[in-house]
């Protein structure tokens, strides 16, 4: 017999360890660089500190800044923040706000996700995905001016460490 216990540890979480494909159908120089940031609580003020360590409960404000080094704009960019395992996507907390999801990095649609699931008596019912289960995050940013940057943001939180223990 196994049961599941819940640890509180401490995670490193390192911003390169990400990926974010920029999706981009012009010529351009488009950069990414994602950042992590703890958000505390200083004087009833959010506070973004270093994310280096982070504990299970914590909110994490991932951002994904894209800039355009080049010299021509870039048109269609779709910017791509991905939700790492061991973190929970935050609802609401994007911006900006419209923002597209995805379980699998493959297929996106509006957030919040749904899904059609029967029920025991046959019945076909739609149910809403929790957002905890969502990987990456998309948004529509459309032309990128040469030589400007845009942002898109969002929170998580860091899941609890579950450990199975034998009790045998």
């Amino acid at each position: 017999m196994h049961r599941i216990i819940q640890r509180t540890l401490a995670c490193t979480f390192v911003a390169v360890a990400f990926s974010a494909p920029v999706l981009a159908y012009a010529d351009g120089d488009v950069h990414v660089t994602l950042q992590a940031a703890r958000v505390t609580t200083t004087n009833n003020r959010e506070v973004l500190a270093s994310a280096a360590q982070a504990k299970p409960g914590e909110i994490l404000e991932y951002r994904a800044v894209y800039t355009n080094d080049g010299k021509r704009e870039v048109r269609q960019l779709m910017a791509t923040l991905p939700i790492p395992a061991g973190v929970e996507y935050l609802p609401r907390t994007a911006t900006p706000a419209v923002v597209l999801a995805s379980l699998d990095g493959k297929s996106y649609a509006a957030v919040p996700l749904t899904r059609k699931e029967r029920t025991a008596d046959g019945r076909e019912v739609i149910r809403e995905i929790p957002a905890s289960q969502y990987r990456f995050l998309r948004w529509a940013v459309g032309t990128l001016p040469a030589q400007q940057v845009r942002t898109v943001t969002a929170r998580v939180r860091v899941a609890p460490i579950a450990v199975a223990v034998n009790t045998r």
